[in-house]
């Protein structure tokens, strides 16, 4: 068996350091500088995210690549034709049991051997789903009052699905689970406003482990439906070829330019995003392979790390794909996935125009180099030969824009990846290759299935507890009503929770019981959900569990920590944009939604606002515009900054401080900044002085 079989049978090429050895040589430069010492701290911190998983060889690992490839082959065939809903959920988490408990063990040093205890509980909880698959209407119409059976298995149920998902995602979220679990059965003895009536186990148990409400609820069934999928179609995109090009395509399109290296990391990361689908994968495969031309570029350790912790972050904010909470938004607004991907479109644009702005202000603030890119082809034969690797990116838009729901188009855009793999010899997805995609396809989706079963205690407990409204109450009552503090509360009960639990746990706890602050005081429901989902999403750069700028520094040997605060700078947008959606009435433009009494003109007005305040906060967060800045300066782009991306909260501000009302604020901002950039084309001979002096 040569290394390829040995491999654990999973995570899909270019996830791992195996498989980023194989990204595209012929585009890379000193790739010696990217040592195997590095590559392994790197797959640390992927594994930090995703879990140490199981390398499997011999019998073990063809069952498991099997059991693989079968969850896979079910889910395409429930894309296809429809299967019950309770029936789906049901045996999708016991296909994420079963590969939970084989894949990852129950601790490193029990790596890559299944013994009798991962065994057992895989077994018990495909019986205990049978059971529950058995029982039918019967069994569902006695959640209220669940016979001593139920009640027995629904308890060993949770402890597996709790030790699956400690064993996946690490113990903090089945700790949570536990917790709100002691809530629910503690509410009586609990201080004033936290105290309820209280739900004793049998009760709690029926409406956990029976109902649709509970770990079968929402989360699971997006899961079962667009997750799973969404995984598959980027395994298939990745193992026909389609990363690999992402990256050189980007090489060569950027190639010869000023700042050819950094611009080319953000290319990459924009297209790598659904192939990928994972922040800190992203990051670690342009990492390996850009770190090189950064470096020769002049960017430090520190701040080539920053940048490509940031593309990596782009990765999970970008349409088609997005991450995985993304899906959740379209089932917790009862709205068309293709909705959440519109409403992505320019916050994703405006992101990666800040990001391009502050890599070209970093290139000309320490006089980046041009890169020589060795490349075995010319942009154009390149994109001859493997451009229908866009058609695959972009097919399961196309066929949603045609009428196809969420499921049905990643199902026909999977076949179209796969045929389309045929157009070359060598990215034809061949039976091998076709059965390491359906086995990668699955595995990617374990981690987040069993968050989303997990986080399925949580809401659970939500739901029958009325947790959401009384902790709206609270939150608006500590804010005094503030629509302003109410958001800042928001986003750091989410960050807070990031820090601790995986991105779409994050989401999820914080849409049930932060979402509905937002939505009392005026906020657009679908805002308020957008503004939760991206605040989740930047736990990917916020230490102490930075895990995407800790992986880009262990490829760069820059310090973890001064890359995450590059991090911060480069993903400024990502932190600014979000309280535009809920603190201006104008805000919804940005989300392509007209805003009330508006028109299309106020969407695309907020836009150019926004843009422009980005451009400005840039120039200050760089602290260099048409040269390097002056303490004055900085100060006024960072003024005009928000001027022009919060306009209608600081009139509002302004007019309840002094009583007075203030127009044409972003008029001001605008030309604030204007005014700075004229004074500096004026004063062109300061440059020579401030860049000998950086």
């Amino acid at each position: 068996m040569n290394e390829d079989e040995k491999r654990r049978p999973g995570a899909a090429e270019g996830t791992r350091p195996n498989d980023i050895e194989k990204a595209p040589v012929a585009a890379m430069v000193e790739p010696e500088m990217v040592s195997t010492e590095a590559l392994r701290k790197a797959e640390s911190y992927i594994e930090a995210e995703e879990g140490a998983t199981n390398r499997l060889a011999g019998f073990a690992g063809w069952m498991a690549t099997g059991i693989a490839i079968l969850m896979t082959a079910f889910h395409l065939y429930a894309a296809y034709e429809i299967v019950p809903t309770q029936e789906l959920r049901y045996i999708h988490v016991a296909f994420v049991l079963v590969l939970s408990f084989l894949l990852f063990p129950v601790a490193t040093r029990f790596r890559n051997r299944i013994r009798w205890w991962d065994v057992v509980p895989a077994l018990a909880a495909v019986a205990i789903i049978a059971y529950a698959l058995h029982g039918g209407e019967e069994f569902t119409d006695r959640a209220t009052v669940p016979e001593r059976m139920d009640v027995i298995l629904g308890v060993a149920f949770i402890v597996i699905l709790l030790e699956a998902t400690r064993r996946t995602t690490g113990p903090i979220m089945p700790v949570v689970a536990i917790l709100f679990i002691a809530y629910a059965m503690l509410g009586p003895y609990l201080p004033p406003p936290w105290t309820h009536r209280g739900y004793d186990f049998a009760r709690l148990v029926g409406h956990l482990f029976i109902t649709l409400e509970g770990i079968f609820g929402v989360a699971v069934d997006v899961s079962a439906t667009l997750i799973i999928l969404f995984t598959i179609y980027g395994a298939f995109l990745n193992h026909s070829g389609a990363g690999k090009f992402f990256i050189d395509f980007s090489l060569a399109v950027m190639g010869g330019k000023r700042n050819s290296a950094g611009r080319a990391v953000v290319l990459s990361s924009f297209l790598l995003g659904g192939p990928s689908g994972s922040g800190v994968a992203t990051t670690v495969m342009i990492g390996t392979v850009a770190y090189p031309m950064l470096a020769k570029a002049g960017f430090s350790a520190n701040a080539a790390g920053g940048l490509l912790a940031a593309g990596g972050l782009g990765a999970i904010l970008s349409p088609p794909v997005l991450g995985a909470a993304a899906f959740l938004i379209a089932e917790f607004l009862k709205i068309s996935y293709l909705d959440v991907i519109w409403m992505a479109l320019i916050p994703t644009v405006l992101y990666y125009f800040s990001l391009l702005l502050m890599v070209d202000l970093d290139a000309r603030r320490f006089g980046a180099k041009n890169v020589d890119f060795r490349q075995e082809l010319t942009l154009g034969q390149m994109t001859r030969r493997y451009g229908f690797h866009f058609v695959s990116l972009a097919s399961v838009v196309i066929f949603m824009v045609i009428g196809y729901s969420p499921s049905t188009s990643v199902f026909w855009a999977v076949v179209a990846t796969f045929a389309l793999s045929f157009l070359r010899r060598e990215t034809a997805l061949v039976p091998k290759k076709l059965m390491h995609a359906m086995a990668d396809g699955s595995i990617g989706a374990i981690n987040a299935a069993t968050t989303c079963a997990c986080a399925g205690i949580v809401v659970g407990v939500v739901t029958l507890t009325g947790l959401g409204l009384k902790f709206s109450s609270i939150v608006i009552a500590y804010a005094g009503g503030s629509l302003l503090l109410t958001a800042l509360y928001t986003a750091l009960i989410v960050w807070i929770i990031g820090l601790a639990v995986p991105v779409t746990a994050s989401y999820i706890i914080c849409a049930v019981i932060a979402a509905p602050a937002l939505v009392k005081l005026g906020v657009p429901d679908f805002a308020a959900h957008m503004f939760i989902f991206y605040y989740a999403v930047l736990s990917e750069v916020s230490p102490p569990t930075a895990l995407s700028p800790f992986a880009a520094a262990a490829i760069t040997g820059g310090d973890p920590y001064r890359t995450t605060l590059q991090s911060w700078k480069y993903t400024l947008p990502a932190f600014v944009v979000p309280f535009v959606f809920v603190l201006d009435p104008q805000g919804a433009g940005l989300l392509l939604t007209i805003p009330k009494g508006g028109s299309w003109v106020d969407v695309v007005l907020i836009t150019l606002k926004a843009g422009a305040g980005l451009a400005a906060l840039a120039a200050a967060a760089q602290g260099w515009a048409l040269r390097r800045t002056t303490s004055l300066e900085r100060w006024g782009l960072a003024l005009a900054g928000l001027l022009l991306v919060f306009p209608s909260l600081i009139e509002a501000l302004v007019e309840a401080a002094s009583g007075r009302e203030i127009g044409y604020t972003a008029t001001l901002g605008l030309a604030i900044a204007l005014a700075i950039m004229l004074w500096q084309a004026r004063s062109p001979a300061r440059v020579a002085e401030t860049t000998s002096q950086g």
